[in-house]
């Protein structure tokens, strides 16, 4: 399932529920079909992400580098600080328009 993020001030992002779920748990909001993200809540959401994005850095450099030739070949997965990166950026710069700025997402289903 897609979830679709909109904005008053910037353009669409669009991701998959999993990812979306995993998001929004970290900032604290309901993974409901319908969502907003109000004024208030978007720099705090946004430094939420961030802290989360450097815990993953840290965990990531922290992990041995791989022996084998085969397992150095493989490309990395996408990892939190990729996916959260949109909505960090949409967060940070929704808040900066003023009060009437707003984030709504929509889903087909609760996710």
């Amino acid at each position: 399932m897609i979830v679709t993020f909109q904005s008053s001030e910037t353009g669409e992002v669009l991701m998959y529920a999993e990812t979306a779920k995993t998001l929004l748990d970290i900032v604290g909001k309901a993974t409901t079909a319908r969502g907003v993200f109000t004024p208030p809540e978007m720099l705090p959401a946004a430094t939420k992400l961030q802290a989360a994005v450097a815990e993953a850095r840290r965990q990531a450099a922290a992990q041995p580098e791989p022996e084998d030739e085969e397992d150095k070949a493989k490309p990395l997965p996408v990892s939190l600080p990729q996916r959260a990166w949109p909505l960090i950026d949409m967060l940070e710069r929704t808040a900066k328009a003023g009060p009437e700025a707003h984030i709504m997402w929509t889903a087909a289903a609760d996710f």
